[in-house]
């Protein structure tokens, strides 16, 4: 079975992604919750991803002054290696270019090292050196044009 994207459209989905994210990056990474849990809740435009019926994914996107930044994918370890990070990553890129004002923008992420190459499927480009973010290695990326 094949992974279910959405975007989300209403607070239980957004509970649901903030716990798959609480369990990915605070619990399993270590990521400060201070960190974890923005300003940018918000503006950004969320999604969840369900195998079986079950939310096992999540990410987001907004528009920064520097364009438009892919953020916040996680999914739950026991769900990994089953296409939730490829659908998630398709999912918001086709919401992006169907959104309008975003055309022509630099899209662009953070991605863990262990990331790296799911990101590079779909064009985007390490841009720069190897830097820290929360104590965990990261590359900036952006999509080839």
């Amino acid at each position: 079975m094949s992974p279910q994207v959405e975007k989300i459209t209403h607070d239980e989905q957004l509970r649901a992604a903030y716990k798959i994210r609480e369990k990915v990056f605070v619990v399993e990474q270590g990521v400060d919750p201070l960190d974890e849990y923005d300003e940018h809740e918000k503006e950004s435009s969320h999604f969840i991803a369900y195998l079986k019926g079950e939310a096992v994914g999540t990410a987001r996107w907004r528009v920064t002054p520097k364009g438009i930044k892919l953020e916040r994918f996680a999914v739950l370890k026991s769900a990994r290696g089953k296409g939730v990070g490829q659908a998630l990553v398709d999912a918001v890129l086709k919401d992006i270019h169907a959104t309008p004002g975003t055309a022509g923008k630099t899209k662009y992420l953070h991605a863990q090292l262990t990331a790296v190459p799911l990101y590079a499927k779909f064009g985007f480009e390490k841009v720069g050196e190897v830097f820290e973010e929360c104590a965990i290695l990261h590359y900036k990326m952006q999509l080839a044009k």
